[in-house]
């Protein structure tokens, strides 16, 4: 079992910057991927970005490809998100998620999940 909890969210105007952070306890945080996907209300949950096991590898969704950063700190059981340029359309829940096995951006794909933090962008 891994326990994920998301933290770092808030209201932040269009334009702004924010970092997400998810602490991982539990298992072994470096034995897993660990991707962000986001939730707009009315909309399904979509995938954002994901970093391999090790960090050596990373992959974007195009809407975010250039103003989001995905990283983690396996000494510290963290991922994060660095998001800057944010624009109202970016307002979203964002969750972390663990995969054991597979390197991907379908939700199906992820062990475990975080609760979300709200991320509000205003105009």
């Amino acid at each position: 079992q891994v326990q994920l909890e998301e933290s770092g969210g808030g209201l932040v105007q269009a334009g702004g910057s924010v970092r997400l952070s998810c602490a991982a306890a539990g298992r072994t945080f470096s034995n897993y991927h660990m991707g962000w996907f986001r939730q707009a209300p009315g909309k399904e949950r979509e995938f954002v970005a994901v970093i391999s096991w090790g960090g050596g590898s990373t992959y974007y969704a195009d809407f975010v490809k250039g103003r989001f950063t995905i990283s983690r700190d396996n000494a510290k059981d963290t991922v994060y998100l660095q998001m800057k340029s944010l624009k109202p359309e970016d307002t979203a829940v964002y969750y972390c998620a663990a995969a054991k096995r597979e390197y991907g951006f379908r939700p199906r794909q992820y062990d475990y999940w975080g609760q979300g933090t709200q991320v509000t962008v205003s105009s």
